[in-house]
């Protein structure tokens, strides 16, 4: 039975989602009270946010006390690409920065509506290039990413292989949005489930991004790429999301490829629910994923 946190999370989201209204909110307010859970958390007072910069992309360091100084989390957002900084994600990373026993760095990827594809793609790729120039090996360096995030780390990986660089340890995707034809079965048969999404809202998210892209290019949707050669995937999905044949066509697909594939589902678990930090399960969720990506730096 989900926890207490998790049932009244999912009754406020599902009231907001019958009665959904246009938004006053600019973009801009929108994306500063924007987090990935359903309200914001803080990250703990031991955690030291530092901006930075890679390859021309502002990005930050999180660092929570005990982590190794050879290891690297790369991690990369979420938010429909349009949402999402640094200020709303922090304590998510720091959580499993801290579990995977890593720093972690937080490129801040160009966004839409003023950006569509590729922008986002290329500053993830320039932020882990100039990463991997400052002298990180990619076998110290571990990614992860949720949501539309979790579409921009593989195509960042097939894009590595592709161009035959080094790859990271591991992967953690959590609630991946990886093919924007929204043509997985579950966008139809869990929509009513889903607390948060419907299809039409998947479909906006995904016009918005591709802008002017064909939805089925590999860069767009990394679903229809060529998975062979990927690091070590760990796929993290509520059972009740519209996005769950994402998540689960993703490790179909990477396990024919030959590629090592986990799928970890939460029972009864909304989008992003990782980032409900007073929720037990978000804390055993980042624990498991943690444990994955320390496992792949240390072998």
């Amino acid at each position: 039975m989900p926890s207490e946190v998790i049932e009244r999370t999912i009754a406020e989201a599902r009231e907001n989602k019958r009665r959904p209204g246009p938004s006053t909110a600019t973009l801009e307010e929108r994306r500063a009270s924007y987090a990935p859970g359903p309200r914001p958390f803080a990250p703990p007072a031991d955690v030291r946010v530092e901006p930075t910069e890679l390859g021309g992309v502002p990005a930050s360091w999180v660092d929570a006390p005990g982590a190794s100084d050879e290891h690297v989390l790369f991690y990369v957002h979420g938010g429909g690409f349009m949402l999402g900084s640094v200020d709303s994600y922090a304590e998510l990373v720091a959580r499993l920065g801290r579990a995977a026993g890593a720093r972690a760095v937080f490129p801040e990827y160009r966004l839409v509506p003023e950006h569509p594809f590729p922008a986002g793609l290329d500053d993830v790729r320039a932020a882990w290039d100039a990463l991997r120039a400052s002298g990180v090996p990619a076998s110290s360096v571990v990614v992860a990413g949720d949501s539309a995030g979790a579409n921009l780390v593989p195509a960042l990986l097939v894009a590595l292989r592709d161009d035959g660089e080094d790859l990271p340890a591991a992967a953690l995707l959590m609630s991946p949005f990886v093919d924007l034809t929204c043509a997985g079965a579950s966008m139809t048969e869990r929509e009513d489930r889903d607390p948060l999404f419907t299809l039409a809202f998947q479909q906006r998210i995904a016009a918005g991004y591709a802008g002017d892209a064909d939805l089925t290019d590999p860069r767009v949707s990394p679903l229809f790429a060529r998975l062979d050669g990927l690091p070590p995937l760990l796929v993290q999905v509520g059972s009740e999301e519209v996005l769950y044949s994402d998540a689960e066509r993703l490790v179909d697909a990477a396990r024919a490829a030959g590629v090592k594939a986990t799928l970890d589902v939460g029972e009864g678990m909304l989008h992003d629910y990782q980032a409900i930090a007073d929720a037990p399960e978000a804390v055993a969720a980042t624990d498991r994923g943690g444990a994955f990506l320390r496992a792949a730096l240390a072998g």
